[in-house]
């Protein structure tokens, strides 16, 4: 996994930074907001620039008005990407014109020695270029005049940021040709989900605060580890969303859920301290609910003392109030030390694999002759039958198709007993498993 040249979007909130961004990578990857201050974390994508690829990151506003001590983090953050930038890209407002602290800001950005271009945001027509005159006063050696929403003359933009880029490193050898595993970190408010996130990143990458709601936007990071490649996905605090007072924040948890189907494995993380909760069922729920290999990472394992009794009290709370969701792996973690996390990336990989795996027809039948022998299913009715054949219908998750003489529908406690069964006899761990019955005369 070569580094890619990095192209970072800077400047001072309610710009237009994150719709610039999404223009540039072709799809809507960083949340928008007519508020300010939506990004807080970095985000970052691999994208196609003027026929380059780059890694293209969004940065958090140079300040954020609600609070002070967050403000400082999220322009701590910005500054990082900036001084690590290959290629920076400065997002003024064209509504507002130019005022001191960006022209200030720019002063400071060409002190770092990085191809520096500027970009005048929300010039929607023709017409009101002549009026930004105010914006040659920065003396950059070019201007580009966009309208990212309406996607206006990006195409030069674009070029020119392709033509300060650093040459591109030889080409080497594919290693592998695959693709990074993508794992999302997912879960209720203020369990540690960007404190571990940053544990596993090795650097403090994800703003970190006792608020609930500071992540917004679900950031990520590529990393590896091994010969394993890895796209780390933080994403906000999933909760209620009449729980949820501010709308930036309820655009957050919003993109969080949506971001569970497009993640490969799942990690949620629970509170050692107090769980599970009833939102911790409810995000439990929907990551059952996707399909999605699921491990369940128990946080703030450093606060334990008696580690075997809590170990046992934590698998039996996880089987009663998310028996469901009872086949996740549970890795006792602390984000503060370390201790645990590196078992995350060793078993998202595990059970990636396991919900891939294919069963033939003739085991599952041979199965199936066994399982039924002394425990046939029962449907909803409260009647026996019996299932003639199975056979897989596919993948993440693992599918199966039975075909039966009558009923199509297992009693609950009929389909758990069922599907543990099929599970302890082929190995599948972290994975949902779903069986569809069929008539058949």
């Amino acid at each position: 996994m070569a580094r890619l040249s990095q192209v970072v979007i800077v400047g001072f909130p309610n710009a237009g930074k994150s719709t610039l961004f999404n223009r540039l990578l072709g799809r809507r990857r960083a949340l928008v907001h007519a508020l300010p201050g939506m990004t807080r974390d970095r985000v970052s994508a691999a994208a196609v620039v003027g026929g380059r690829p780059v890694e293209l990151i969004d940065t958090g506003g140079f300040f954020d008005a609600e609070s002070e001590s967050l403000s400082a983090r999220v322009k701590a953050k910005a500054w990082e990407a900036a001084r690590a930038a290959d290629v920076l890209v400065l997002v003024l407002d064209g509504r507002s014109g130019l005022s001191p602290a960006e022209e200030d800001l720019f002063r400071s950005l060409r002190k770092l020695d990085r191809p520096l271009l500027v970009a005048v945001n929300k010039i929607d027509t023709e017409r009101e270029r002549p009026l930004k005159g105010e914006y040659f006063r920065l003396g950059a050696p070019r201007l580009h005049f966009v309208s990212a929403e309406h996607r206006l003359r990006l195409d030069e933009l674009e070029a020119d940021i392709a033509a300060v880029l650093p040459p591109p490193p030889p080409e080497a050898p594919d290693e592998d040709g695959a693709r990074p595993l993508a794992v999302a970190i997912i879960g209720r408010t203020n369990v540690g989900k960007s404190s571990l996130a940053n544990r596993l990143c090795g650097e403090e990458r994800f703003i970190v605060s006792e608020t609930p709601g500071t992540t917004r936007d679900s950031g990520d990071i590529l990393i590896r580890r091994g010969e394993n490649a890895y796209r780390l996905i933080d994403t906000a605090g999933i909760r209620k969303l009449g729980k949820v007072g501010d709308e930036r924040e309820s655009a957050g948890v919003i993109k969080a859920r949506k971001n569970i189907p497009l993640a490969d494995v799942l990690c949620l993380v629970l509170d050692a301290a107090e769980f599970p909760t009833r939102q911790d069922t409810a995000v439990a729920r929907l990551a059952f609910d996707s399909g999605k290999p699921l491990l369940i990472a128990l946080n703030k394992w450093d606060l334990v003392r008696d580690e075997r009794a809590a170990l046992a009290e934590a698998r039996a709370a996880v089987a009663g109030r998310l028996d469901f969701a009872s086949y996740a792996p549970l890795l006792p973690v602390s984000a503060l030390t370390g201790k645990g996390a590196a078992g995350i990336l060793a078993t998202a990989d595990r059970i990636f694999m396991s919900a891939q795996r294919r069963i033939s027809t003739a085991r599952l039948n041979a199965f199936l002759a066994r399982s039924q022998a002394d425990n046939p299913p029962v449907s909803r009715a409260g009647r026996r039958f019996r299932i003639k054949y199975m056979t897989q219908r596919g993948i993440l998750p693992p599918t199966f198709l039975a075909f039966t003489g009558g009923p199509t529908d297992f009693s609950p406690p009929s389909e758990k007993f069922f599907l543990g069964r099929l599970r302890r006899a082929f190995g599948f761990e972290g994975t949902p498993l779903r069986v569809v019955l069929r008539s058949r005369r």
